[in-house]
């Protein structure tokens, strides 16, 4: 009988292990929508003490209407058993102890015990992913109002073609360049919609399916199943940072809003920071090592090269599956040498004019999830930076991209701010 207590003890500690240390909330209510548990993450999302919820009716942390309807949908249920979220989940708002409300998933499970029935509730925050939502629609809606201008500078031109036999020819030219310009902007907007739904649908549902999953393997207790469906959440949320992020840099080269802003850096000390960094998002058959030559001071904007960096390493990870990736730089007076060198899959010769177009994938990459963009937007980085970016490559043998930027104060009396 010892023995007993003590396996019951030691599988109680290790679920409130489980539970406490969750990324998602977790509240458990009893039947009259009465808060009995919440983890520390269920805490912390709501901004309350778990002592200012728990005896509290759950309705709490619910804006209106379902504040003042929560009560009646737990009658309901009880009394008609017809479930419209038990078992189910779905997306609903939260309200904070701030009065902010926020959306999120909701995953409920009824758990029956020896003398009587709780609810346990799985609450994942989307707030983030509703924030690239509202980034998606914004683009868009910016693509349809250049669509709309070019439409209107196609118009202008055949009205002035009409107006004067003298100027047909430069009119003519200019419609056709009109009409090419639109025919771009709409391929691109086209590619743009289709990519970008895509690419944000795949890491929604594998969160949606993860979290409903989780719900279920927490009352089995499962916890490998667990933690593997939350690295799956933590991985989606990663894919979804990356893609927004390819998206709102498009977006601001664009419109002309990223400008240089050169400070003196220490630069073996950033290289071997975004080694750290990456190391977290490599393979375990891939290393990544630091080579450098000459002085380590230069003179140019930080951000901007770390953007650089960053996105050849992740093409560098993501496109090999193993062997050794190297960062090579070089300073001189005038100079900065980059090569970032992998062991992957190559770039077909066929593509490689066209490897740093907007949306352009390899045609031996288009199974691996990206956007097309990298490439294109570490080009006009480094343009930005009065630099040029060159790309060798072999077939299963990597790749290996050169850059060479200008360092020191004359670099500063050229650059636009």
């Amino acid at each position: 009988m010892e023995e007993l207590r003590k396996h019951s003890f030691e599988q109680e500690s290790r679920l409130k292990a489980i539970i406490d240390n969750a990324i998602d909330g977790i509240i458990t209510i009893d039947q009259r929508g009465l808060v009995e548990t919440l983890n520390p993450a269920a805490a912390k999302i709501f901004g309350y003490l778990p002592e200012e919820v728990i005896g509290n009716n759950i309705k709490l942390l619910m804006p209106e209407p379902d504040h003042s309807k929560h009560d009646q949908y737990i009658h309901n249920y009880q009394h008609t058993g017809v479930k419209k979220i038990i078992g189910i989940g779905r997306e609903v708002l939260g309200r904070k102890k701030d009065g902010t409300t926020f959306p999120f998933l909701l995953s409920v499970s009824e758990v029956q015990l020896q003398n009587k029935i709780i609810y346990t509730g799985i609450i994942h925050d989307i707030s983030q992913l509703k924030e690239a939502e509202h980034a998606f629609r914004r683009l868009n809606i910016e693509l349809e109002e250049r669509v709309q201008q070019r439409t209107s500078e196609l118009f202008d031109a055949i009205k002035q073609l009409k107006e004067t036999n003298k100027k047909q020819k430069q009119a003519e030219s200019e419609v056709r360049k009109a009409l090419e310009k639109e025919k771009e902007l709409n391929e691109l907007k086209s590619r743009f919609v289709t990519l970008a739904s895509h690419e944000f649908r795949t890491p929604l549902t594998t969160i949606l399916s993860s979290v409903s999953l989780i719900g279920k393997y927490n009352e089995l207790g499962e916890k490998d199943k667990i933690d593997k469906h939350i690295q799956r959440i933590k991985s989606s949320v990663a894919n979804l940072t990356v893609i927004l992020n390819d998206f709102l840099s498009l977006s601001k080269l664009e419109e002309g809003m990223i400008y240089n802003h050169p400070s003196e850096f220490n630069l073996v000390s950033v290289c071997k920071e975004l080694k750290e960094e990456m190391s977290a998002c490599k393979k375990e058959t891939q290393e990544i090592e630091c080579i450098h030559e000459g002085i380590e001071l230069v003179f140019m904007d930080q951000n901007i090269l770390k953007n650089i960096l960053l996105n050849l390493l992740s093409n560098a990870i993501k496109y090999s599956e193993k062997g050794i990736i190297t960062i090579y730089s070089k300073v001189t007076t005038t100079n900065v040498l980059l090569t970032i060198k992998d062991q992957g899959i190559g770039i077909p010769e066929a593509d490689k004019p066209f490897l740093f177009s907007r949306f352009f994938r390899a045609h031996n990459a288009v199974n691996i999830q990206g956007t097309g963009l990298g490439l294109h937007i570490v080009k006009r980085y480094v343009e930005l930076m009065n630099g040029y970016i060159n790309m060798e490559s072999e077939i299963g043998k990597g790749t290996i991209f050169t850059i060479e930027i200008p360092n020191g104060h004359d670099y500063e009396k050229n650059t636009t701010h």
